[in-house]
C-alpha cells in the first residue's frame, strides 16, 4: 500500500510540474516556439530535407538576435499549424508564439488574434530556407518587443503545390497521427537528443 501511494503521490508531482511549467513561466521577453506532435519523434526532415533540428536551430537563433527569450511546446492537440501557433502565442508572456509543422510550414501568431487569423504566414514549406527560418525568429522576436517588423518576402511559386502536394499529404497525415489529448510539453532544448 505505502508504495502505491508513493507511486501515485510520484505522477502527481510530474503532472503539477508539467502544469506549471505551462501556466507560471511567463516573461514579457519570450516568444514560445510551438512544434508539431510528429516534430522530431517520426518525423526529422522538412518537405525540403531540411533537418528540423536546423529549423529550430536557427528559430532559436533569430529570437536571440533580438535580445528576447524563448521556450519550446511540443503541442500534442493539433496537426494545424495555425493552432499550433496560436497555442503557443496563448503560453506565451509575450503573447507571440511561432507554430512549425513537421513538414516545415511556419506562422507567427498572436494570442489575441482567433485561431485562423495571424501576424505571419509561410505555407510554402517546400521553399522556405533556413535564413527564412532565422528571419522568421527575428520578427516573431520584434512582434513580442511591441516592433511593427516588415513581413517577410517569401518566395512564391505556382508550380509547388502541384509537385509536392502528395507528398504534403503524406507529412501531415503522419503528423495527424501523433496527435493525443494532452497538454503541450515544455522542451528543453538542451538536452542531447535534440542536438
Amino acid at each position: 500500500m505505502d508504495e502505491l501511494v508513493r507511486i501515485i503521490t510520484q505522477k502527481v508531482i510530474q503532472e503539477l510540474k508539467k502544469r506549471s511549467s505551462l501556466e507560471n513561466n511567463f516573461r514579457a521577453d519570450e516568444v514560445v516556439i510551438g512544434v508539431g506532435p510528429a516534430f522530431l519523434k517520426s518525423q526529422f526532415k522538412t518537405i525540403a530535407n531540411i533537418p528540423l533540428r536546423d529549423v529550430l536551430r536557427e528559430v532559436i537563433a533569430g529570437i536571440e538576435e533580438e535580445g528576447m527569450h524563448y521556450r519550446v511546446f511540443r503541442i500534442y492537440s493539433t496537426a494545424d499549424v495555425a493552432f499550433i501557433a496560436w497555442e503557443a502565442a496563448k503560453m506565451s508572456g509575450s503573447g507571440i508564439g511561432i507554430g512549425i509543422q513537421s513538414k516545415g510550414t511556419t506562422v507567427i501568431h498572436q494570442k489575441d488574434l482567433l485561431p485562423l487569423s495571424n501576424l505571419e504566414l509561410f505555407p510554402q514549406a517546400p521553399l522556405l530556407d533556413l535564413p527564412t527560418y532565422r528571419e522568421i525568429g527575428r520578427n516573431a522576436a520584434r512582434y513580442a518587443k511591441g516592433d511593427v517588423p516588415m513581413p517577410i518576402k517569401v518566395k512564391n511559386d505556382y508550380m509547388i503545390r502541384p509537385k509536392y502536394q502528395a507528398k504534403a499529404a503524406v507529412l501531415y497525415i503522419k503528423e495527424k497521427e501523433c496527435v493525443k489529448n494532452i497538454p503541450p510539453e515544455q522542451i528543453d532544448w538542451g538536452d542531447e537528443q535534440w542536438h
